[in-house]
C-alpha cells in the first residue's frame, strides 16, 4: 500500500484539506482561465498546477536530474519542467494528478509538513487571486505563516525588521518591531511572499 499523509498530525489535515479544496475550485475552471496568468511571472494557471503537481509526476532522480541540467538553478529548472509539463498533458490531466494525490506524503526537502502545507497554499493564491476565487480558510493560512522560518523568508526575499505582522481575522503575529501591519491573513502572507494583492 502506498504511503500516505499522517492523518494524526494537524498540518497533514490542512495540507491534505487545501487540495480537496483547490482541486474542487480548478475542476469548475473555463479553458481561458486554465490559460489566464497567475501571480507567477510566467505562469499560467496550467503551469502553476504542473509545477505543484510535479512531486507526484516525476520521480526524485528526475528531479535531480534536471536540477543538475540547469547548473542547480532550482528556479530556472521548475519553470522549464512546468512548461514541458503542460505541453506534454492536458488541463484535466493535471488536475487528475492533483485530485488523485490528496493524501500523497511529499514533503519539501528540509521543509516537512509545514513545507508541504505552505507551498500547496501558496501556489494556490497564486491561481485564485489571479482569478478572483474563494481564498483558504484563515486559520490554514496561519499554519503557514506561524511556521516561516528565516529561510523561508530569505528565500522570499522579506524582510520583517522593523515590522510587526498581526492578522485581523485570526490569532497570528508575525515579527517584531514598531512598526505594525493588520491585514488578514491571506493579505500578509501575500506581502511575505512578494506576490501582487488584487484588489476586492
Amino acid at each position: 500500500m502506498p504511503r500516505q499523509l499522517d492523518t494524526t498530525d494537524p498540518l497533514a489535515r490542512e495540507t491534505a484539506a487545501e487540495r480537496v479544496r483547490l482541486a474542487d475550485l480548478y475542476a469548475a475552471l473555463r479553458p481561458d482561465q486554465w490559460a489566464a496568468p497567475s501571480l507567477c511571472a510566467g505562469w499560467r494557471v496550467r503551469e502553476v498546477v504542473a509545477h505543484v503537481t510535479m512531486p507526484y509526476r516525476h520521480s526524485g532522480f528526475r528531479v535531480l536530474r534536471g536540477i543538475a541540467a540547469a547548473r542547480g538553478d532550482f528556479n530556472r529548472f521548475a519553470d522549464t519542467i512546468a512548461h514541458s509539463d503542460t505541453a506534454r498533458h492536458s488541463d484535466a490531466e493535471l488536475l487528475a494528478a492533483l485530485r488523485d494525490n490528496v493524501a500523497h506524503p511529499w514533503r519539501p526537502p528540509g521543509g516537512g509538513q509545514a513545507g508541504a502545507l505552505s507551498h500547496d497554499v501558496i501556489h494556490g493564491l497564486d491561481v485564485t487571486e489571479s482569478l478572483g476565487l474563494p481564498r483558504p480558510p484563515a486559520d490554514r493560512v496561519r499554519h503557514v505563516l506561524g511556521s516561516a522560518t528565516p529561510r523561508m523568508l530569505a528565500y522570499f526575499g522579506s524582510d520583517l525588521a522593523g515590522t510587526r505582522l498581526v492578522a485581523t481575522d485570526t490569532d497570528l503575529a508575525l515579527g517584531d518591531g514598531p512598526e505594525i501591519v493588520e491585514l488578514p491573513a491571506v493579505d500578509l502572507l501575500l506581502r511575505v511572499t512578494g506576490r501582487a494583492t488584487v484588489t476586492r
